[in-house]
Formats: C-alpha cells, sequence, structure tokens
C-alpha cells in the first residue's frame, strides 16, 4: 500500500466523486487537462489493484492506492536497446505544445535534425502562425490535450487551409486509450509521451517520408 496525503484545501464530496473522470478539473481555463488522476487510476485499476481517496475541507486529502502482491523471483531488468540516430531533413514543421518545457525539448531536438521549426503555444497561435507563413509547413507536430481545441480538430482545421499537410499527434495516453476516448482517428500518425528526443526525430522522419511516398506531395 502506498498512503499520500497532503494539508490542501481539500475536496467535498461532490468534487471527490468525479475527481477520476477523465477531463475532469476544478482548475481554471488553461491551468490543467483533468487527465493526471484518471490516468493514475487507469494503470492502479489495470495493474489489479484500486485507489482510495479521503479529503475534508480545510484540512487536506489522503489517496491510499493498493496494489497486488506478485510471487516468485524479481527479473532483472535488461539494459534498454541504444536509440539509433535518426536521419533529419530541412521539412518546416509547425509544433503545437502547451507545455513550455515540452515545446523546447521537442523544438530543440528537431532544429538540431536541421528541421525549420513554426512555434505555437496554443491552437489559436498555431492557426495564426498557419495564416501569416509564406512558405510551405510539411508537417503539424501536436499534443492532442489542450485547452479550447483538441489536436484533432486543429489538425482538420489546418488540412483545410494548407492541403497534403502532415500530422503527427503527441499524447500522454497509449494510442489504444487515444482512440477509445475519441481523441485519435486510425488516419493520424501517433507518438506516445514521454519519448527521447531520438526517437521523436525518427517518427517525424517517419511520417514524412510515408506519406510523401504515397503520394501527398509537399507543399512548394
Amino acid at each position: 500500500m502506498l498512503a499520500i496525503s497532503d494539508t490542501g484545501v481539500g475536496m467535498n464530496r461532490e468534487v471527490q466523486s468525479h475527481i477520476f473522470e477523465p477531463f475532469f478539473t476544478t482548475k481554471g481555463q488553461g491551468k490543467g487537462t483533468g487527465l493526471g488522476l484518471a490516468m493514475v487510476h487507469g494503470i492502479v485499476t489495470q495493474s489489479g489493484g484500486r485507489i482510495l481517496v479521503y479529503s475534508e475541507e480545510g484540512r487536506g486529502t489522503s489517496f491510499k492506492v493498493y496494489l497486488p502482491i506478485v510471487e516468485g523471483l524479481a527479473v532483472s531488468p535488461t539494459p534498454g536497446q541504444p536509440v539509433p540516430a535518426a536521419r533529419g531533413g530541412n521539412e518546416t514543421i509547425l509544433l503545437v505544445e502547451d507545455d513550455t518545457a515540452a515545446l523546447e525539448v521537442a523544438r530543440r531536438a528537431l532544429q538540431a535534425k536541421g528541421y525549420q521549426i513554426l512555434r505555437a503555444g496554443s491552437p489559436d497561435d498555431a492557426l495564426s502562425i498557419c495564416a501569416d507563413h509564406k512558405g510551405p509547413i510539411h508537417l503539424l507536430l501536436t499534443d492532442m490535450v489542450m485547452p479550447g481545441m483538441d489536436g484533432i480538430e486543429l489538425a482538420g482545421r489546418l488540412s483545410r487551409l494548407r492541403s497534403g499537410i502532415k500530422v503527427l499527434c503527441m499524447s500522454g495516453y497509449t494510442e489504444h486509450a487515444a482512440l477509445r476516448q475519441g481523441l485519435l482517428t486510425t488516419r493520424r500518425s501517433f507518438i506516445q509521451k514521454p519519448f527521447l528526443p531520438e526517437q521523436l526525430c525518427a517518427k517525424v522522419r517517419e511520417v514524412l517520408d510515408a506519406e510523401s511516398e504515397g503520394g501527398a506531395g509537399r507543399e512548394e
């Protein structure tokens, strides 16, 4: 059993009844996605455990996580396989991410490979950049869950502005969960967070190459 407690403002019973629901949040617009506890609940239950919450307004909140005991010999972890260096390119990528730190990590990794990066901290920023940018935009690399507009809606709107633009979606969800939640369609390429910079660069190259070979020509 793992117990975590705080001495914060606490929650009333109504809030407690919804805290594990995807997208439920008590924070203001743009302050949270409402996915954190939903993901924790999913991981715990898929592992055969359960999570309980106790909270009093003005006194704080406690979470208790119960996980099943696994009998048998512990298995030593095997060293991970090194990630091969990904090929770069000179295409223009519109990178949309509302998490500033994640935005910068992705930008640096892709710029180091030679890509031209247009940064956007929100879907509205992305639409403005797309409208103002005079050159081609070869790929939209977007987070899937953002305030105001999700990545799939953004991709649809940009596709109408930029015929032939490729799309790669990022999310902390697994691909299966994203499809189930309606956040992703089978027509969109996907990479799960967290990822290594080289993994991101490899996936970007894969999407650009595969879709170009499939006949979706680049904008000139």
